[in-house]
């Protein structure tokens, strides 16, 4: 007869003792727990500050971006300079036979051409005496200081929702103001000064005033308004030099009366040396401003509409009053800016160019700074080396100073596509998420 319970297991072997079954049962036992145990992560070391620097200097990040956007901009700054001299673009003709040549003269004229722009925009290794050295740091801070405070007109709107393309107007407005109250009003030299300062300034904020309100008020565009504002400030300026008590008596042209010394501004580093007090102005304007954005309720307030008026209003925030309030004081900075332009070394009396392109360089000076108060300032002292340095490599190396536009507008299109420069340069994606909304969050 068959065993009726028999026991399992290979028909090769004996059947296990009970000690054995008991053995074998819990020694799978202690393997599932084994298996089933998580395991410790291994302590990593932490990595050094070195290791750290190389890991994100190629990553996409803003710094490295800004970075290879100039090398970008001088790269086809060079291609440029290379085709429009004539005699360089004659070596290409026989390059297949003599290639030296054409590399030979290619370096020649873009070298010299760099050359003279780093000389006239920061230092000239050559020159010799007190005003030869200091000339191009002087030339670089009288070209910056007016378009720092038209970027931080720009800026300060952008982080409010707003688009101003007006600082061209108001700065108008604010070069007239100032430089009537500069040769018509007799008075003392300091409260001259600010008098032409704070006229300058009320001159803008009035044009930025009327976009304001009409964007409040009616829901007009502020860009089509102040698009609109720029021609009235332009053509009202050319009336305005030629009225009795405006033009300058002794000249036939379009000119106004000098400024009186009384209301210019005072030069930091002599007579002889164009810099004056407007460039420590304007680092004031941008601590105040960057301090009225971050620390104060006005700058929340701002903030808060440019990201979600309709979330701010149910916050209980005047959308209506901070509009108006964003076109005033941006059109009091642009004023401001204006008002470099003739209380400053650039001229002392209006013109119909006595502006410039402040306003509208103002709008590539935000763009490049992140639209954030100190970027603006790195970005207008970047944009007053190159207009310098321009000067300079047209005189000497007979470069067209258009070319320096060119070179802004290069750097201006690569900032904005970081996506772009990631791709060419091949960086890493670490950061590239927060590359999206750089330019609406700054720096």
């Amino acid at each position: 007869m068959t065993d009726p319970n028999p026991v399992s297991g290979s028909p090769d072997k004996e059947p296990a003792t009970e000690a054995q079954a008991a053995q074998t049962a819990a020694g799978n036992t202690d393997r599932g727990a084994t298996m089933t145990a998580p395991k410790q992560p291994t302590e990593q070391p932490r990595p050094t500050l070195g290791r750290l620097f190389l890991d994100n200097l190629w990553a996409a990040n803003t710094v490295t971006v800004t970075v290879l956007a100039l090398v970008l901009a001088m790269l086809f700054g060079a291609v440029l300079i290379i085709v429009s001299d004539p005699e360089v673009l004659a070596t290409y003709s026989y390059i297949t036979a003599r290639p030296g040549d054409a590399i030979n003269s290619s370096w020649t004229v873009v070298s010299e051409a760099y050359a003279n722009l780093f000389k006239g925009a920061v230092f000239d290794p050559e020159a010799s005496g007190f005003q030869a050295v200091l000339s191009p740091i002087s030339e670089t801070l009288t070209y910056t200081a007016p378009l720092v405070f038209t970027g931080l007109s720009v800026a300060l709107a952008f982080r409010g929702g707003l688009f101003n393309i007006g600082a061209q107007g108001q700065a108008t407005m604010g070069v007239i103001l100032a430089a009537v109250a500069g040769f018509a009003l007799p008075l003392p030299p300091v409260v001259h000064l600010l008098v032409a300062l704070i006229a300058g300034a009320v001159g803008g904020a009035v044009w930025g005033f009327i976009p304001g309100i009409l964007k409040a008020r009616t829901g007009a565009h502020e860009v089509i308004n102040t698009i609109m504002l720029n021609y009235v400030a332009v053509y009202f300026l050319s009336w305005v030099i030629i009225q009795n008590g405006v033009q300058n008596p002794e000249r036939s042209d379009a000119i106004s009366k000098p400024v009186d010394s009384s209301a210019q501004l005072p030069r930091l580093l002599g007579d002889d040396l164009r810099v004056h007090t407007g460039i420590l102005l304007a680092v004031l304007v941008t601590w105040f401003v960057a301090w009225l954005l971050n620390r104060s309720t006005l700058g929340f307030e701002l903030r808060a509409v440019g990201a979600n008026p309709d979330a701010a209003r149910t916050a209980g925030i005047s959308v209506t009053r901070t509009y108006v309030l964003i076109m005033v004081i941006s059109g009091l900075l642009a004023g401001l800016g204006g008002s470099q332009m003739v209380l400053g070394s650039t001229a002392n009396a209006l013109t119909p160019l006595v502006v410039a392109q402040i306003g509208f360089d103002g709008i590539l000076v935000a763009l490049l700074g992140r639209v954030k108060p100190w970027g603006v300032l790195l970005a207008a002292l970047l944009f007053g080396a190159l207009q310098a340095g321009g000067n300079r490599m047209q005189s000497y190396s007979g470069i067209s100073l258009e070319l320096v536009t060119v070179l802004q507008a290069l750097i201006v299109i690569f900032i904005a596509a970081p996506a772009l420069v990631k791709a060419i340069f091949q960086l890493r994606a670490a950061r590239a998420a927060r590359l999206q909304t750089s330019l609406a969050k700054g720096w």
